[in-house]
């Protein structure tokens, strides 16, 4: 309790209290909570709110598409060192 009431002077009495009736509300079963909870809520209440996405005329001449497989392409396989030749990674 004593660490999180050291918070008090960083962030202010009505932050703390905020930030611990939000962990309370979600305390976990075995009811205990830690001062880094406290610290991580307070984090994100303090955060700036995130700006809009900005307006722009550039679109995209490719669909971008997921190709797992070129992975597997990379990797060398068993085969590799039978054919004497070596695996370019870059």
């Amino acid at each position: 309790m004593a660490q999180v009431l050291a918070v008090v002077p960083q962030s202010g009495l009505e932050a703390v209290l905020v930030a611990v009736e939000l962990v309370l509300e979600g305390m976990a079963p075995s009811g205990s909570i830690s001062v880094e909870h406290v610290r991580n809520v307070l984090a994100r209440l303090n955060n700036p709110v995130t700006p809009d996405q900005a307006e722009t005329s550039l679109r995209l001449s490719q669909v971008p598409m997921a190709d797992t497989a070129r992975y597997d392409r990379l990797r060398p396989t068993h085969l590799d060192h039978l054919d004497g030749q070596e695996v370019g990674h870059a």
